[in-house]
């Protein structure tokens, strides 16, 4: 899915994006759901031009909430959203590859270039090359029913950078793949944020998840959702394997789950 709003939000009138040096700011972000459940109380992150940032925490934290409000998905209460102008491209990828089951990879792929009006043919080379990129290249007319989950998953990521997103989104969307398989994905992913040069704010459960892909690392309180502490990490610019046996991994993912356990225990 691909968003690319203009910078007027419609929604509460305390709610509103605006131009702003950082990529991406959230000021007092609240959220509270119909049925009483407050997800997010005032938090506050900054979003740097070209950073990964992880954002971890237990479940219902708000995390995902989170993101669907930069998606523009939701509207908070409170709070305010600001882009840096011109606002830029969002893909968003979610847990479930949420692929149309009726059609082809190519054409779901091609989703967000149809919505927004491209010409078939070039729609079709776009998809085709987002495609080919996630190592899905002759996979054009395969349908979701006859491809894997990580496949499945390709797709999904295919159908994001086809629009050419510069900020991307990701909602746990390793989660429920084998560990092998995600740590394939995650590799293809560094090598995807490189080449694009993507902004990515990615949620996950995973300690070991975020560490490995993340320039920082955010970890929020149980709900209501804030953030708990901010983890500047230094990784290498291209990982593999080496690097996740590496001290400076170990001692890294140390620190990402000593803050994750502290702010559980402080709540």
């Amino acid at each position: 899915m691909t968003t690319r709003d203009g910078d007027a939000f419609a929604g509460h009138d305390s709610v509103f994006y605006c131009v702003n040096m950082s990529l991406l700011t959230l000021s007092g972000i609240s959220k509270k759901f119909d049925n009483g459940t407050q997800a997010i109380a005032r938090l506050d992150l900054d979003v740097a031009d070209g950073e990964f940032l992880s954002l971890v925490g237990p479940s219902g934290c708000g995390k995902s909430t989170a993101l669907r409000i930069i998606a523009g998905l939701l509207t908070p209460e409170t709070g305010m959203v600001t882009f840096a102008e011109p606002k830029p491209p969002i893909g968003f990828v979610f847990q479930e590859p949420t692929l149309m089951p009726w059609a082809t990879a190519l054409s779901n792929a091609r989703l967000p270039l149809d919505l927004n009006g491209h010409h078939r043919g070039e729609a079709n080379d776009r998809a085709a090359r987002a495609l080919a990129r996630v190592g899905l290249a002759g996979f054009e007319k395969a349908y979701p029913r006859e491809l894997s989950g990580g496949m499945k998953m390709r797709v999904s990521i295919a159908r994001a950078i086809a629009a050419e997103p510069k900020l991307l989104l990701m909602d746990e969307p390793f989660a429920a793949l084998d560990e092998l398989t995600r740590q394939a994905l995650n590799d293809d992913l560094l090598k995807l944020k490189r080449e694009d040069a993507l902004t990515v704010i990615f949620v996950t459960h995973s300690v070991y998840e975020s560490t490995y892909l993340s320039s920082r690392v955010v970890v929020m309180t149980p709900r209501p959702g804030r953030v708990a502490a901010d983890l500047a990490l230094n990784p290498p610019a291209e990982r593999d394997e080496s690097y996740r046996l590496s001290p400076q991994f170990t001692g890294d993912a140390g620190r990402v789950s000593v803050a994750l356990k502290s702010a559980m225990a402080a709540a």
